[in-house]
């Protein structure tokens, strides 16, 4: 069997490429290589089935031995060996010839051989393409990252395990669809492209509508939608889909990333917290078995119900000091500046303090643990706190260092939100680009009236990547964002980013 090297040049031996005519429009009535290995395991050494069967996939290991050939035949339910003899395999010469990668269909029996190998015995076989580029090494896979990342269909097939990575985020992905469902949420579409970027603080990625001859966003956020829809009647409604921030790339951090956003009403923020905890365990159970894991060598247990604290409370625990959003602004800004947090000139009690936990508090919070009641400055859509008017109530899960999701109790008073998005402009006017304008439509659908309302937002490739203890966004992402070759940097230097925003 002639191999390819890791740069897809083929060697001297080399078979010409198949010709078109002779690879067939279908191959069908396949029985996944996987499932055959599972369902014949009661096959004594040395007998056969008398089931003939037909596989297909690719070529990724071949022994050929004179008149005796063993391969590997690989497709996404698994792998099973080829076992063709001289006399009996059709095109038993070019068999032999095959390159390692090339996707072939064969009829054969299920047998198992005397060295107890589940195997098919090939009868017949036909070539369904040819792999003119190799795989790398046959045995190491292939190591280098940035081959990984931008040749992901090389990925797949040359190193074990990414397959089935992300066949475990679309469990994720179906669990979180289905614990929804059967609480009687509804699932919509909502606008990618916007003509005004709102849901959140952030930088939107522009471009132009020219049958409308205006600049639209894609979206940041489909809050303001999803909120929208709950004025017109879906009380439960949720939307799982892609969202752009045009930010910085970093292990944690990617432009194009997926969020779940879900609306209920009549709900507060800690029913959406209860929502949350529910979420994560379902998909925990679903992909482990069970709601206690492990993560980077640590045990996690997600188990219903998750300790809950206050920000201001958090921010004690871990630095031993206090930080009352009544206190004077320059003695908490003198604080920060003593425990290493520059604030510039952050004017209000509350930005100090969050400034505080998010550099230094939240890395350190192993959780899961759910940090509440915000302070108001930083939190533009979130109702005021019933019991405090310098807070808000809004609650962060965070596990692992990472804040996965966030619940509200949402913002219904379309004055209030007109005063909010108001102050927003102001700063935007200011210099802050992140910051979100008036949206009058949204503005509007609230005077319309919205009922007393829960929302959450769950970053789904970060929740990915704790369920699957993994500590690169990349890693579970099938095509990330990439620097174009000509202007790659080294990694340290793409993870110089932090994005107050948790969900992208």
């Amino acid at each position: 069997m002639s191999e390819q090297d890791a740069t897809g040049e083929q060697d001297d031996e080399a078979k010409q490429p198949t010709p078109s005519s002779e690879i067939p429009y279908r191959f069908s009535d396949t029985v996944g290589a996987g499932v055959v290995a599972l369902d014949y395991e009661h096959l004594e050494p040395g007998d056969g089935s008398g089931v003939i069967a037909n596989v297909a996939g690719r070529v990724m290991r071949s022994r050929p031995q004179g008149k005796v050939a063993f391969a590997e035949l690989r497709d996404w339910t698994g792998s099973i060996q080829l076992f063709a003899l001289g006399q009996t395999t059709s095109d038993f010469d070019r068999f032999v010839r095959l390159s390692l990668g090339d996707w072939i269909g064969v009829t054969g029996e299920i047998v198992r051989t005397k060295r107890g190998e589940m195997s098919i015995l090939v009868h017949s076989w036909v070539p369904l393409a040819d792999a003119r580029r190799g795989f790398g090494d046959k045995w190491r896979g292939v190591s280098d990252v940035e081959i990984r990342h931008r040749q992901r269909e090389v990925d797949l097939w040359a190193n074990e395990g990414v397959r089935e990575l992300f066949l475990k985020r679309s469990r994720v992905v179906s669990s979180l669809r289905r614990t929804l469902d059967e609480r009687h949420f509804v699932e919509v579409e909502t606008p990618v492209l916007q003509p005004l970027a709102g849901g959140a603080n952030a930088r939107p990625f522009v471009t132009h509508y020219n049958a409308l001859h205006a600049d639209f966003y894609l979206r940041i956020a489909p809050e303001l939608y999803l909120k929208r829809l709950v004025v017109g009647g879906f009380e439960r409604v949720y939307e799982i889909g892609k969202d752009f921030r045009n930010e910085g790339l970093s292990p944690r951090h990617n432009p194009e990333f997926t969020m779940l956003e879900a609306y209920q009403a009549y709900a507060d923020y800690s029913d959406m917290a209860d929502l949350i905890e529910t979420l994560v365990a379902n998909a925990a159970q679903e992909l482990h078995g069970t709601t206690v894991i492990t993560h980077s060598e640590r045990e996690l247990d997600l188990t219903p119900p998750w300790r809950r604290v206050t920000m201001v409370e958090i921010v004690e625990e871990v630095t031993g000091i206090s930080f009352n959003l009544r206190d004077d602004v320059d003695e908490l800004r003198k604080r920060a500046s003593e425990l290493g947090v520059e604030v510039g000139d952050a004017e209000s009690a509350g930005k100090i303090v969050y400034e505080v936990y998010e550099r230094l508090v939240e890395p350190n919070i192993w959780g899961p643990l759910h940090v509440m009641d915000y302070p108001i400055e930083v939190s533009p859509l979130t109702r005021v706190h019933r019991d405090d008017p310098t807070l808000v109530e809004r609650v962060t899960p965070v596990i692992t260092g990472r804040e996965i999701a966030e619940a509200y109790s949402e913002l219904v008073d379309p004055d209030e939100q007109r005063r909010r998005f108001v102050a927003q402009a102001a700063q935007r006017a200011a210099g802050d680009d992140e910051a979100m304008i008036v949206d009058e439509d949204f503005l509007r659908a609230l005077e319309h009236g919205m009922p007393p309302s829960g929302g959450i937002g769950i970053g789904v490739d970060r929740l990915t990547m704790i369920l699957t203890d993994t500590n690169n966004i990349r890693e579970v992402l099938l095509f990330p964002a990439l620097r174009p070759l000509s202007q790659q940097t080294d990694e340290v230097g793409e993870a110089e980013f932090l994005d107050e925003n948790p969900l992208g």
